[in-house]
């Protein structure tokens, strides 16, 4: 009985110590499989980003300011880059529709399929309405014609009530209404009083004139175009038929340059005619 005892508790030891070397055997297969699942996922994701990333695959970025867009896309594209507009702009310094600036900058490194940005001149040169600165003083009005793209060449000075003051602006030595579009970056000239003389000039028949040729009428003959009334509202479709038909002082009278004259006008050509007959009449008595 004791030996049946005996041998059943060496059984009980054998099997406990076998499955003890079993265990513990399994347990490290299983962490030297963890392990190395975990090396190859770390070793895969860096590959992945190594790849994604294209780590230390960089290329010179080209010059391509100053080209046309369909030019600089075939050039670019040879290092594997794309070009993305962002912006337009007017410059008369580039040819229109040529690209005036880009980033990255030529010969930085860039990496494939990276967008180049850039800014592409106008394809067409903008126009700009002139805007109303008479009366207004120099330095304003040519900081205000800046601010609008044009350029102000020289100064022409003439008589006027006031010092300093824009009389009118020209271009092409023509004046320039209120309004009137002319295109970006062109030179336009400022007409400045220096206020009035010290001479004594006649008044010229501005009778029958229209307001453009009215004051370049009195310019010419160193006065300057003072308050204008309208016998009728003034819009869009009549403007251009208004003629003066009253001024003030009157014709051949002597004033001192620099000063104003008011005018009154008219779509009326009767009366127009009939004010300049009366005038005429005024002259032969």
């Amino acid at each position: 009985m004791k030996q049946k005892e005996t041998d059943s508790k060496k059984s009980d030891k054998k099997i406990r110590k076998r499955f003890s070397q079993t265990n513990f055997g399994f347990m490290i297969i299983s962490c030297v499989a963890a392990l190395a699942v975990v090396v190859l996922l770390v070793l895969g994701t860096l590959f992945w980003l190594d790849s994604y990333t294209r780590h230390g695959e960089e290329y010179d970025v080209p010059d391509i300011v100053g080209m046309y867009i369909d030019e600089a896309e075939m050039i670019v594209a040879q290092q594997g880059m794309r070009v993305q507009v962002i912006d337009s702009t007017y410059s008369r310094r580039v040819p229109l529709g040529s690209i005036v600036d880009q980033s990255p900058k030529a010969e930085s490194k860039a990496k494939e399929g990276r967008a180049i940005y850039v800014i592409v001149n106008a394809k067409s040169v903008r126009t700009v309405p002139v805007p109303n600165l008479r009366d207004v003083s120099y330095r304003q009005a040519e900081a205000n014609l800046q601010s609008l793209g044009f350029e102000v060449g020289e100064i022409e000075y003439e008589p006027s009530v006031y010092k300093d003051l824009v009389l009118d602006i020209k271009h092409d030595g023509e004046v320039v209404e209120p309004g009137t579009r002319v295109q970006e970056g062109e030179l336009l000239t400022l007409v400045v009083g220096f206020g009035q003389g010290t001479e004594q000039v006649k008044i010229p028949d501005l009778i029958g004139k229209t307001k453009s040729d009215a004051r370049i009428t009195l310019l010419r003959n160193r006065l300057i175009l003072g308050s204008i009334d309208y016998d009728v509202e003034r819009t869009a479709e009549n403007d251009s038929l208004f003629v003066v038909y009253e001024q003030s002082p009157r014709a051949e009278q002597d004033i001192l340059e620099g000063s104003r004259v008011d005018i009154k006008m008219t779509t009326s050509l009767e009366k127009a005619a009939t004010a300049a007959t009366h005038h005429d009449e005024e002259e032969f008595f």
